[in-house]
């Protein structure tokens, strides 16, 4: 079992990733493996051009790519994002659009769950944002004992939110039971839900 950790801050090692980490230490408590995948400073926006479906892929050859490469053979994903103005940051953004675009069936079924780091306020406007992408793709949302945020203006701040962290582990322990009651159902032959064919209602005709 394996869980991909998305850093979407333009700072690699700044709160959001001092939140993943924690994270990433009680997964290996919990025997599951994992990685963080840091977004980087810029990732080129989707432009709709709908080549992905023709193709398979994106048409833009850079993050986006390397970690829809990785989610192939990934169990679950947490994505994390600083928060500006209330939102998530633009890299992470962009960097969602176009991996939910162009890669959903590699992301659907898997559990999934996001993370906010912010100095003060903001944070459930851009946890709520985030969590908008896995409800269209069929993806089982982690919970934790409070939304999953952590606050500070760096990460020594972050070491003070006691609380922040301990929803960070929590959530850790709930992502691996997740993981291991679908290996469980899968060796008893579980198979993946069957669904209806997409139907599209579009209200300008």
């Amino acid at each position: 079992m394996k869980v991909i950790l998305v850093n979407g801050s333009p700072h690699k090692n700044g709160c959001t990733n001092r939140a993943l980490e924690e994270i990433q230490m009680q997964l290996v408590k919990e025997g599951v493996d994992s990685e963080i995948f840091w977004i980087g400073t810029s990732v080129q926006g989707c432009i709709g051009c709908f080549r992905c479906g023709q193709t398979g892929k994106c048409v833009f050859d850079d993050k986006v790519g390397e970690f829809l490469n990785l989610a192939k053979s990934a169990d679950a994903f947490v994505f994390g994002s600083a928060v500006y103005y209330g939102s998530a940051t633009g890299s992470i953004t962009s960097f969602m659009d176009r991996v939910f675009f162009s890669g959903t069936g590699y992301m659907e079924d898997k559990p999934v769950a996001s993370v906010v780091s912010c100095r003060r306020g903001g944070a459930s406007e851009a946890f709520a944002q985030l969590n908008m992408y896995y409800m269209m793709n069929n993806m089982p949302v982690v919970s934790s004992q409070y939304w999953n945020q952590v606050h500070g203006f760096t990460p020594e701040d972050v070491e003070q939110d006691a609380e922040g962290l301990q929803t960070m582990r929590t959530l850790a322990i709930n992502m691996a039971w997740l993981l291991k009651g679908i290996e469980a159902g899968r060796e008893k032959g579980l198979a993946r839900p069957k669904r209806e064919t997409w139907v599209a209602t579009n209200f300008i005709r």
